[in-house]
């Protein structure tokens, strides 16, 4: 009888250690990347002893000596995707873990809020370990510094599109926007005139920029109204002054068309160029690039994310702060989001926890009836041996 209050005792010190492993799930419910862990039961050595002549026909009875804990087992599925509206907070969507680095240290995580540091770095909010990019086989940290600014590009090339009508004798498009190497915004001026009359399909221009006449030339089109190669685009130097840089502009008529319509239509299509720019905020595409926009319009594709997966997650051990590191006998792959099987960014929002709350009721429940179930047996066993010892003592 003994025996069993030592049994009864080995149930309630496990299931009071499930109960905190129960309620360590449902603490971290909303804690971002956070996964549910499961508490092992094992069985306790078992003592036999048998009957009849011989022992390997006998029928063993056996006695077990209890119940105790084994690992903490880590359900690794993906949780919800909530989005927060903050470019910078990332999810992995499958496969991954995010990279970071700090104090010589490499750590792993599922919960990917992070931020631009005073430094430039990527880096996580909570204690600015470095969010690792991955190129060239090797892990480098994420960084913008020297990336504030994107400096101004002279514009090389004008595209014009819709039509110049048979009907039309003359056509201008005003203010067309150009750039010179310094980033100061031009306006010039296309003048065109119908010269149908001496060469089918042909129209002469004038660009002004102001009253100065910059180049003049001549644009053909077929019968079937598309521009004729060779006569299709035409070309000039610009020199703005103010120690901008001279450069070739073209003027591309390719996208163009000439026939009989109401009236002509003509304008700019797409036009390369712009001033310089200050950055305005980073994010991070599917793929996970790094993307940097700028005032001016432009966006520049930087460093790429790293994330690293595991042949045996077992072997990563939780540091608190939804960190992990590897402790036990595993294969690494480190590489980029949507390569190799590993999984995509989801931006703007974080994953939170897998914990369901239905099932860590359920299993409180059974940790609380087994608890209850334990302290019986003792109980029960405690009661046995006070009767035997007042039988023993009326005698």
């Amino acid at each position: 009888m003994l025996d069993s209050i030592y049994v009864g005792m080995s149930g309630l010190i496990s299931f009071s250690q499930g109960l905190s492993n129960i309620s360590n799930n449902v603490a971290n419910l909303n804690t971002p990347g956070y996964k549910r862990t499961q508490l092992e039961f094992l069985d306790l050595y078992y003592r036999y002893s048998y009957s009849g002549s011989s022992d390997q026909q006998a029928s063993p009875y056996s006695q077990g000596s209890g119940v105790k804990t084994g690992a903490s087992l880590m359900n690794f599925s993906d949780g919800e995707f909530r989005q927060t509206g903050n470019d910078l907070d990332l999810a992995v969507k499958g496969n991954g873990f995010f990279v970071l680095r700090k104090d010589g240290e490499t750590l792993y995580t599922r919960a990917g809020q992070f931020e631009v540091d005073d430094n430039g770095f990527l880096a996580a909010k909570d204690d600015g370990a470095r969010v690792a990019g991955f190129s060239g086989g090797g892990l480098k940290d994420i960084s913008v510094s020297g990336k504030r600014s994107n400096p101004a590009q002279a514009t090389r090339n004008v595209a014009f599109v819709n039509t110049l009508s048979t009907s039309s004798t003359t056509f201008s498009v005003p203010d067309i926007s150009v750039f010179d190497s310094l980033g100061v915004e031009h306006k010039l001026t296309l003048n065109m005139t119908n010269d149908s009359a001496t060469t089918p399909g042909r129209w002469t221009l004038t660009v002004l920029e102001n009253a100065t006449t910059l180049t003049t030339g001549e644009v053909r089109y077929s019968g079937s109204g598309a521009p004729l190669a060779g006569f299709d685009t035409v070309s000039f130097s610009y020199s703005p002054g103010g120690g901008a840089a001279t450069n070739t502009v073209t003027l591309d008529f390719t996208g163009s068309t000439y026939f009989s319509s109401s009236s002509s239509t003509l304008s700019v299509g797409t036009r390369d160029g712009y001033a310089a720019g200050y950055l305005t905020k980073t994010t991070v595409d599917d793929s996970g690039n790094v993307v940097l926009h700028y005032s001016n319009g432009q966006t520049v594709k930087d460093s790429r994310l790293a994330l690293a997966w595991f042949s045996n997650l077992s072997a990563l051990q939780a540091q608190g702060s939804n960190r992990y590191v590897v402790f036990g006998d595993t294969e690494k792959l480190v590489g980029n989001p949507n390569d190799n099987g590993l999984g995509k960014i989801q931006s703007g929002g974080i994953e939170l926890s897998n914990v369901d709350l239905a099932q860590e009721f359920s299993e409180l429940i059974i940790v609380q009836r087994g608890y209850q179930a334990s302290s019986q047996v003792i109980s029960a066993a405690n009661e046995m041996i006070q009767q035997l010892g007042e039988i023993r003592g009326r005698k």
